[in-house]
């Protein structure tokens, strides 16, 4: 009889030659640092006995293993449940739900905002529910933009990475095309839709010049702002440093970078979010985010916008640019992301490595994960690490750069 099933071990070998399989090597703690174990597989790790300092972690504000946002957790679920039991449409919604909600619009500075299960679930599910006709898409948007664009079945554009330019042209090439086929282009629907911080690249996104772009054609916009909530001010992302409240439709965000915790979410108009939660499949056939998720959400979002982490984060990044740039490397980016580009693979893997053993933690980022040529370290430092840790991690890059021959 023939096998109708799938070739999982041709799949792994393909990975293999190519050296792009990987494993999972788990941490005893979400820190700063913390004891890794070497890749297992299926069987029960072994912690290895030397301390590491982590520095690539989306952990940016350090709030993980903050006693005030444990505590926050242990009393939700010792009030309200460990889960929320089903979807929030039927017996999943609770108070600890609408109390983080109403905190994000606040700071979203929007009327309402509503929880998914995931940043993915958010995305996916926003997008869908829309269903848009066209999506202008940046080249490097996250894969969860891209999944959502393709489940909504739009027609997606993709314009180039952070250029406004880009995505006028590709505005007016679409509206002259439905000309020339004698279509009304205003009957179309389009979303603009773009991460604020690129998460590979650090990059930022013009998002002035896009909403410019928008409104001269009476399109919408949607940003992404997974890798800036609580980073910027008052605890909200790029959307609110620059001021563009009133010109961004939708703004999405994960609770599980700088808010410590899991979970997505969108914050907007009160209709848009009667509609995701009426339409957005992710939403509605999801069970409810766990509350103790929430709740620790909810007290990391009061922590990002009335302590100082966010303060101490930046310094963190100015001293590690400035050390890493001095020293010869290449950094890009103008966020909290800082990749250290060093073009080739071994390279990169052979820099990842070096540091490895001096107990640092940046791992190498790699095609196809991004374009050839440009593996990189992704370097991100959190909060918490203290000056000796920025120093220290300094020295491993001198000392691994030094040993591959890269300065």
């Amino acid at each position: 009889m023939a096998d109708r099933g799938f070739d999982l071990e041709g799949r792994l070998d393909t990975l293999k030659d190519h050296d792009l399989k990987r494993a999972l090597s788990p941490v005893d703690r979400v820190a700063e640092r913390g004891y890794f174990a070497e890749p297992s597989g299926g069987e029960l790790p072994v912690l290895e006995s030397a301390e590491a300092l982590v520095f690539a972690s989306n952990n940016y504000l350090g709030l993980t293993d903050d006693q005030r946002i444990q505590d926050a957790a242990r009393q939700a679920a010792a009030t309200v449940g460990t889960g929320a039991g089903a979807s929030r449409l039927v017996t999943g919604d609770t108070m600890v739900h609408r109390d983080l909600e109403r905190l994000l619009a606040e700071v979203k500075g929007t009327e309402r905002a509503l929880t998914f299960s995931s940043g993915y679930a958010a995305n996916v599910g926003t997008i869908t529910a829309l269903e848009p006709d066209v999506v202008f898409s940046d080249e490097l948007n996250h894969a969860s933009i891209v999944d959502g664009c393709r489940l909504a079945d739009a027609d997606t554009v993709v314009y180039d990475h952070c250029d406004a330019a880009s995505l006028r042209s590709a505005l007016e090439e679409r509206a002259d095309a439905a000309a020339r086929a004698g279509r009304d282009p205003t009957d179309e629907s389009w979303l603009i839709v773009t991460d604020s911080v690129f998460s590979m690249d650090g990059t930022v996104a013009p998002l002035e010049e896009i909403c410019d772009a928008a409104e001269a054609v009476g399109a919408w916009v949607m940003v992404d702002e997974a890798h800036a909530t609580g980073l910027y001010a008052d605890g909200g992302g790029v959307v609110q440093a620059e001021g563009l409240e009133d010109r961004i439709q939708i703004q999405m965000g994960t609770l599980s970078k700088a808010l410590a915790s899991q979970g997505g979410y969108v914050a907007g108009s009160a209709d848009l979010i009667e509609c995701m939660v009426n339409d957005a499949r992710s939403f509605v056939f999801s069970t409810g985010l766990a509350p103790p998720a929430a709740a620790a959400a909810s007290e990391a979002l009061h922590v990002a916008r009335h302590g100082d982490a966010r303060e101490r984060l930046w310094e963190n990044v100015a001293h590690l640019r400035d050390g890493l740039e001095t020293m010869g490397f290449d950094v890009w980016g103008d966020s909290q992301i800082l990749p250290l580009v060093v073009g080739d693979r071994e390279d990169a893997m052979a820099l990842a490595d070096g540091i490895r053993e001096r107990d640092v933690v940046a791992p190498a980022i790699r095609p196809p994960t991004v374009p050839e040529g440009t593996s990189r370290l992704r370097v991100a430092p959190i909060a918490t690490h203290d000056e000796n840790d920025i120093i220290d991690c300094l020295e491993a890059f001198r000392a691994a750069g030094e040993e591959v021959g890269l300065l």
